[in-house]
């Protein structure tokens, strides 16, 4: 098993995840954003509609799981780095989209984070890339974190708080 010092930042859509990353990237922390916000953004930029992109659901999931292995194979464990979205986040992901979530589980125990923060949830805001209601973001919170829970991942709450609070609050459990 891979040992690393990444932290996760992760929780339901809209629970403020970004904002704090980008905070984080500000303060000079090295970050990695979230790869499907990531990848729909870029297909939406070629012309795709976020129907189209998500078709495709098992395609979909399966490429938003890959790209994070492959990000993740080249970031030096040593150092701290916090990740939006962790490759657990993929197990559930896989049982809301109604897949057997056997390969992110496998892929998932084949590494460690130092640390995962989870967000709670904020109001629901639908944009142009989440396609999720306010039921399936519960649903998702709830699927999140028996995901790390099941992973045996000591699990860090993050309350609700200013971005600059929620930045602090995460570094000073570091």
């Amino acid at each position: 098993m891979r040992v690393t010092n990444w932290c996760v930042i992760t929780g339901a859509p809209c629970s403020g995840k970004t904002s704090v990353i980008m905070e984080l990237e500000r303060r000079g922390y090295q970050v990695v954003h979230e790869t499907a916000r990531a990848y729909i953004d870029q297909q939406l930029a070629a012309g795709r509609r976020i129907a189209e992109i998500k078709a495709d659901k098992p395609a979909f999931e399966n490429h938003i799981l890959s790209t994070k292995l492959v990000i993740e194979s080249t970031l030096p464990p040593n150092e701290t780095i916090f990740l939006d979205r962790g490759i657990p986040d993929s197990i559930a992901y896989f049982k809301l989209a109604g897949l057997d979530p056997d390969r992110p589980l496998k892929e998932s125990n084949r590494l460690r984070y130092r640390r995962v923060f989870f967000f709670e949830k904020l109001g629901f805001l639908k944009d142009r890339v989440r396609c999720e209601d306010q039921d399936t973001a519960d649903r998702l919170h709830r699927l999140i974190e028996e995901s790390y829970r099941l992973l045996e991942y000591e699990i860090t709450p993050v309350p609700l708080l200013s971005i600059e609070q929620r930045a602090d609050f995460i570094l000073n459990r570091l």
